[in-house]
């Protein structure tokens, strides 16, 4: 772990005791911190309390005294739509609110580091679609290309739970908006921002306030080295009141779909080719039509920022290249499950707002796709314009009705369940002309290479039920067998 030494003999309060909360209790306890810490969980609270902490109820009178600091979990509101009453207490006795993040970047670089011979460095990634992916791809670059590495954030291990930095070794995080909109410390060396799509809103007072949560990554200190997607306003934007001119190469931006030839340091992707191009030259071509893993042109974004972030490290294009092809993708995020007699089983349950879901309906040709769950403002009605490659949609869960008066033309069933979802989107995938799909649910294949055809289920929902592998691999999983 990293030792929050910044608080060393003080009395600092930890509210929510998730995964980043008891890393930053062990991470201040080791420091030299006397950590304070509080869950609603009376289950989680004896859990901390089994490894020695003190829990102490955060809402009583006085509950602030002597206490220096307040770090909170991302997923409990600092202020919109209101502050957490802990939150507000705290705020009210004049008591400072971090987070994990922020404990990371005031703890991470150590005296220590004199000793070493290459500095280390710290990527953090943000935005609202592709941060996952984009983050696990630049340390997956960086593993195949020997450097050492480590990844967390709102992707796996909690910030503070990693081991102190080595020799040349890069720490790469993605942060959420809930995580950059606290932190009272943000300085990365490097800083990825993918793309703006409404999300959040709630959290963040509107669509403004949410930019300006994702754009403090690069006020709080600025990075030295700034990869912007540019297929949004917002992100031109930024890139503008980064950059010193169009020439400026500490500004890099990105884009899939445009050419941005006219810049001092850019990389994009056109009709499945990556491109980099530096200071009027063209550095690289990449064809990423045949990366399995990083399928549409949602994907071929994330490819180019994690490019873009990897070569500010002197990452050679070859090695860049061989790392994207052997790159197998995240889970819920375009993800293969499976491929039987030509179908072939993708699960993006991820895809959690309209603009995610989008793209991945654009990644795939003839689709039947299973959405539902609870749905976000506004519904799916701005998917309809995307529905082309539909051939079905089979609705399950709670908004599964409200979902069937917004697709439009779209063929559909109301399925309810996933398990439902998966047999009769199954059942009527082509190619099953060669075998029979039998009432007790066993597919027969007579003959192999008997046609060809696709199922893609990008998910569009609040709640990621998650289950897709599980249901394909397991009840529903039987009708291969």
């Amino acid at each position: 772990m990293i030792p929050v030494t910044s608080c060393a003999g003080q009395k600092v309060a930890v509210l929510g005791l998730g995964r980043s909360g008891l890393a930053t209790a062990r991470a201040l306890a080791a420091g030299g911190a006397e950590p304070v810490c509080w869950d609603d969980s009376a289950e989680v609270r004896a859990m901390a309390e089994a490894e020695g902490f003190a829990c102490a109820d955060l809402t009583r009178n006085a509950a602030f005294d002597g206490i220096t600091l307040l770090v909170v979990s991302p997923g409990i509101p600092h202020l919109y739509p209101e502050p957490n009453r802990i939150v507000a207490r705290a705020l009210e006795a004049g008591v400072p609110v971090d987070n994990d993040i922020g404990l990371f970047f005031r703890n991470f670089a150590t005296p220590d580091w004199d000793q070493l011979d290459v500095a280390p460095k710290v990527i953090a990634v943000t935005g609202s679609n592709g941060k996952s992916t984009t983050t696990a791809l630049i340390h997956h670059i960086l593993q195949i290309a020997g450097r050492p590495a480590q990844m967390a954030g709102n992707i796996g291990r909690g910030a503070l739970d990693l081991e102190p930095a080595s020799d040349g070794e890069v720490v790469v995080l993605e942060l959420s908006s809930y995580q950059t909109d606290l932190a009272r410390a943000l300085t990365p060396d490097i800083a990825v921002f993918t793309n703006l799509t409404p999300d959040h809103l709630d959290r963040h007072g509107g669509i403004g306030g949410y930019f300006a949560a994702k754009r403090r990554l690069f006020a709080e200190g600025g990075p030295d080295r700034a990869v912007i997607g540019v297929d949004e306003v917002e992100g031109r934007y930024l890139a503008g009141q980064l950059a010193q001119g169009a020439q400026d190469d500490r500004v890099i931006r990105v884009s899939s779909g445009s050419k941005l030839e006219g810049f001092g340091w850019s990389v994009f992707a056109r009709k499945g080719f990556l491109t980099e191009w530096r200071r009027g030259r063209q550095m690289a071509v990449v064809d990423l039509r045949s990366v399995p893993g990083l399928p549409g042109a949602h994907n071929h974004q994330n490819a180019c920022a994690a490019w873009a972030a990897v070569r500010t490290l002197g990452i050679a294009p070859k090695l860049i290249e061989q790392a994207l092809h052997s790159f197998a993708g995240l889970p819920h995020r375009s993800q293969t499950v499976r491929e039987r007699g030509g179908v072939r089983f993708v699960n993006d349950s991820k895809a959690t707002n309209v603009d995610s879901a989008a793209k991945a309906l654009q990644a795939f040709p003839r689709i039947r796709w299973i959405a539902g769950g609870l749905g976000k403002d506004g519904g799916i009605k701005g998917l309809v314009p995307h529905l082309g490659a539909v051939v079905k949609a089979y609705l399950i869960g709670h908004s599964a009705r409200d979902f069937a008066l917004e697709l439009g033309d779209t063929p559909y069933e109301i399925c309810d369940t996933m398990a439902r979802a998966v047999a009769a989107a199954a059942a009527e995938a082509p190619p099953w002309p060669c075998g029979q799909f039998r009432p007790q649910g066993y597919f027969t294949e007579k003959k192999r290479g008997c046609g060809q055809g696709r199922v893609a289920f990008p998910w569009p929902l609040r709640r990621n039920f998650g289950r897709i592998r599980e249901q394909i691999r397991g009840n529903t999983g039987r009708i291969w067998q």
